[in-house]
C-alpha cells in the first residue's frame, strides 16, 4: 500500500473509531496542518494536530478520486463534496505537512 492510501485508510479508521491519537502518530513531531482560505489553524506539531482532531473530529470518511503523485491528492467525502490535500513527507514516511482545501 502506498503512503497516500495508508494515510487515507488511517484517517477513515479514526473517523469510525474516534482514535485520533493513533492517527496523529502518522505526523512528524514538528508537522504543520493548514486549511488555506479558511479561518482554521494552523496547527503546529503533532500534539496540536491531535488536539485539533479531538476537539473537532471529522464525521465523514474520504475516498481518493485523483492523484498526480503522492503529494497532491483530490478526495471526495462520503457526502459527495470534494477537496484536495497537499502532503509533504519526511524521509521516513511521516507526514511533515498537510494543507487541506475544500471545493
Amino acid at each position: 500500500m502506498d503512503r497516500v492510501a495508508a494515510h487515507v485508510e488511517a484517517f477513515n479508521a479514526a473517523v469510525t473509531t474516534g482514535d485520533w491519537t493513533t492517527f496523529a502518530a502518522r505526523f512528524a513531531r514538528d508537522a504543520r496542518m493548514t486549511f488555506p482560505g479558511l479561518p482554521i489553524g494552523p496547527y503546529d506539531g503533532r500534539a496540536a494536530i491531535a488536539q485539533a482532531y479531538r476537539d473537532n473530529p471529522p464525521t465523514e470518511t474520504m475516498t481518493v478520486i485523483g492523484s498526480g503523485d503522492d503529494q497532491t491528492i483530490r478526495f471526495r467525502w462520503a457526502s459527495g463534496s470534494t477537496g484536495a490535500m497537499q502532503l509533504r513527507w519526511t524521509p521516513d514516511g511521516q507526514v511533515a505537512g498537510l494543507a487541506i482545501t475544500f471545493d
